[in-house]
């Protein structure tokens, strides 16, 4: 199956049209919570809708001959993808797809939009080059939008790497997801609470995401919202991220194993790792999901790593790969 790398005009035609996919209203989330929407100003740097302030990624896949295919693929810098690759000995039709920034971190006036379209009976896995890095804003704030659609029988991972604001950043993040009842999606969520090497901690402005998962009659399944906002709410409680410096999350939605099976797996996996988590079922047990917070980075990527494992072990019969291609050990 060949690859698309062709794209519709980029400008609108006719009266009513729609903007263009690479228009800053377009690429920005259609509502804003309070806490990032009050700082709305024009920068003193480059605007919003300036060349490389604006970061679009469409992506579409399909199945063919036992393999999962990028059928069509639009970009505009300052995101960008490099060629699928194909390194799970286990799943040999998976393409691994990593996400890039020319920009390497995220601005104040950024407005990026992702959208990831996985057709019938398609395995993909998604993931970031590095950490995405939140730069000090003075004015305005920065968002990104991810869309991301799970057709029947699609198997797909989205395990971006650590979210890490610094301080003054403003930042929004919407993802959106559509599983078909027979799709299994799992997401992955890695937020540091600042430069932890500086010392620094909850030094951002605020830091707020929306997860938002719905089935394909739009009936939405579970929602988890963030907002941390230092200056005004407690980010240091026992429901936040207490002492620690990092929080990661795990979503499983799937029908593919009972939920408590993925839940007790989860469980069992980083209650073996020594830090703080658990894991319960999401509502209406559409799957289980997973929280592991630590005060180092090498070891709750080490615990994140596991936990993802034993989903892979337990649904497909198969480890997880390492960032380099490599099967988890046993």
């Amino acid at each position: 199956m060949l690859t698309r790398v062709t794209a519709p005009p980029d400008t609108p035609s006719g009266p009513g049209a729609a903007p263009a996919r690479t228009a800053p209203e377009r690429c920005a989330p259609g509502w804003l919570p309070a806490e990032v929407s009050r700082h709305r100003a024009v920068p003193d740097t480059l605007p919003v809708g300036s060349p490389g302030k604006v970061g679009v990624l469409e992506l579409g896949f399909g199945a063919s001959g036992g393999r999962t295919e990028l059928t069509s693929h639009f970009q505009k810098a300052p995101l960008h993808i490099t060629r699928p690759l194909y390194p799970d000995a286990g799943l040999r039709g998976m393409p691994y797809v990593m996400f890039m920034s020319s920009g390497g971190g995220v601005l104040q006036g950024d407005r990026y939009r992702i959208e990831l379209d996985c057709g019938p009976g398609t395995s993909v896995h998604f993931g970031t080059q590095t950490a995405t890095r939140l730069y000090r804003m003075e004015h305005d704030y920065a968002t990104q939008t991810v869309e991301l659609r799970a057709a029947p029988g699609s198997y797909v991972e989205y395990l971006p790497e650590t979210t890490i604001p610094f301080g003054d950043s403003r930042f929004y993040q919407r993802t959106a997801v559509t599983a078909a009842p027979d799709a299994t999606v799992v997401l992955g969520e890695k937020l540091m609470a600042g430069r932890l090497a500086r010392d620094e901690r909850h030094a951002y402005t605020a830091y707020c995401a929306d997860l938002e998962v719905q089935d394909a009659e739009s009936r939405l399944l579970f929602a988890d919202p963030i907002r941390l906002v230092p200056e005004e709410h407690d980010v240091k409680g026992p429901a936040v991220m207490g002492d620690h410096g990092l929080i990661a999350s795990l979503y499983v939605v799937t029908s593919a194993k009972p939920a408590q099976d993925v839940a007790d797996a989860m469980h069992e996996t980083i209650s073996g790792t020594g830090l703080q988590g658990g894991a319960s079922l999401l509502p209406g047990d559409c799957g289980a999901w997973a929280r592991i917070l630590g005060d180092r980075s090498p070891e709750v990527e080490a615990a994140f790593h596991r936990t993802w494992d034993a989903v892979r072990r337990l649904l497909l019969g198969v480890p997880a790969v390492g960032r380099c291609g490599r099967q988890a050990l046993p």
